[in-house]
């Protein structure tokens, strides 16, 4: 039964022999894995800008409120502006990602995977310039303007971050897994210097529009780094071998066969090669299983992270000291989170089980579900319905917070980077879409159903 179960995996895995390129074409190394580096870097740059943007939180709460004319900040619609922030930018954020992934996906055979992400990367460059300015600039006599221009930057910068990470992880579909890999921890190492960098302004800063001006200008910086990396990308030879050009695959017949990579063809970025939508069925066919896989690990991830996890204080917060109240949440739940994350995706890179076509992936994602009770009864508050506290003591939240964020990143990376590679190359980057559709519904729906948890309890 083993053996069958881990032939079934192989086979899967290898479909795409015959989409190599042919033997007699010498693979190139990966030399001092600047390929993976790069893709490593891409991840960050896909979700850094965005955790930026929100982390700044008590920037924002600072300019919609009007600090500096308190007259005005006592205007009580100014009020609902600030009381109901976090869920415009949250609503912002999910509607512009999933019209971004579909539109994403209808322009994959249309325009080149080159221009989407060159464009996307200028987008959030432009709106992050914008941004920096705006820190110095006094806007308490125009609050509900700023208020307009946030969100307004809010959506491009989601929708941008969405059409950027989606089309550069179908495009690692071409590549062996590892840099699919590369790509998706890079965005767990977002979130981690977004954490310690949220940590930091904690500590030291004392002066909010000074850490939000450091925010947004690490962001530009990087941006602008993604963008010399992804145009110095298509140089490297490693990264040539896998960018070939694909040929249709209606050319395969008996002896004539040829491969779907042309050995002639120029090492250039692909192009669109058919201008038609990409076939949807067959990518959900195939992809049903693992699709199911990264729809409920960002479900549950979203159900009780951050909503619930956020909301767990230290048994010990009475004592009033730092760890207990200041420190407790920042490290324990956002820091750790990231960092278990982080581990969980990294550890894909040696260990790649259960395979994409095992019943045991599936399995361990629903066993992430006791996840669920488990944080509810920590130390959750305040409680109105669920007022027994059953995990006694600190310890609880790090551990069940931990579990939490490596196997977020380990199951969803094992199906994230199997997702591309059961497709043939030329549906390898639509597929990626398709992929990335189920991680923005998991977590969305997640996100709204955690409304509903925290009033149960």
């Amino acid at each position: 039964m083993a053996s069958s179960s881990l032939r079934a995996d192989q086979e899967a895995l290898l479909e795409k022999r015959l989409n190599q390129p042919p033997p007699g074409l010498q693979r190139p190394e990966d030399r001092c894995n600047g390929t993976y580096l790069i893709f490593f870097s891409l991840g960050i740059g896909g979700l850094l800008p965005w955790n930026f943007f929100v982390t700044a939180k008590e920037y924002w709460m600072f300019k919609l409120s009007n600090s500096s004319n308190p007259a005005v900040g006592q205007d009580p619609e100014g009020s609902d502006i600030l009381n109901y922030f976090e869920s415009y930018l949250a609503i912002a954020s999910s509607v512009s990602s999933v019209l971004c992934l579909v539109a994403n996906f209808l322009l994959v055979n249309r325009v080149s995977v080159h221009v989407r992400i060159l464009t996307s990367l200028a987008i959030m460059l432009a709106i992050f310039v914008v941004m920096t300015v705006l820190v110095k600039v006094d806007t308490s006599s125009w609050t509900r303007g700023f208020f307009a221009i946030t969100i307004v930057c809010m959506v491009m910068i989601s929708g941008a971050s969405t059409m950027f990470s989606s089309s550069v992880y179908g495009m690692t579909g071409s590549f062996p897994m590892r840099n699919s890999q590369a790509l998706i921890s890079g965005g767990a190492m977002g979130g981690t210097i977004s954490a310690v960098a949220s940590l930091m302004d904690l500590a030291l800063a004392s002066d909010v529009r000074n850490s939000a001006l450091a925010f947004f200008l690490m962001a530009t910086i990087f941006l602008g780094l993604c963008t010399g990396l992804y145009l110095l990308l298509p140089r490297l030879e490693y990264a040539r071998y896998y960018l070939r050009p694909i040929c249709p695959a209606h050319v395969f017949s008996g002896e004539d066969e040829l491969p779907q990579d042309c050995p002639g063809a120029p090492l250039v970025t692909p192009g669109p090669s058919d201008p038609h939508t990409p076939a949807l069925c067959p990518i959900l066919k195939k992809t049903a299983n693992l699709g199911f896989c990264v729809f409920c690990v960002f479900f549950i991830t979203g159900l009780v992270y951050p909503a619930v996890c956020t909301n767990i204080e230290s048994l010990h917060k009475s004592s009033g000291s730092l760890w207990t109240t200041k420190f407790f949440v920042p490290l324990t739940i956002f820091l750790l989170y990231n960092v278990a994350d982080l581990s969980g995706r990294q550890l894909t890179v040696w260990v790649q089980v259960p395979g994409p076509k095992s019943k045991v992936l599936p399995g361990l994602v629903l066993l992430r579900t006791c996840l669920v009770p488990l944080l509810v009864l920590c130390n959750y508050q305040p409680r109105a319905h669920l007022r027994t506290v059953v995990f006694q003591s600190d310890i609880y939240p790090v551990l069940f917070c931990s579990l939490l964020g490596l196997s977020n990143g380990y199951l969803s990376t094992l199906a994230l980077i199997y997702g591309p590679k059961i497709v043939s190359r030329e549906l390898a980057e639509a597929t990626g879409v398709v992929m990335s559709f189920y991680v923005c519904v998991g977590l969305m729906l997640g996100s709204a159903c955690s409304a509903l948890l925290v009033h149960l309890i």
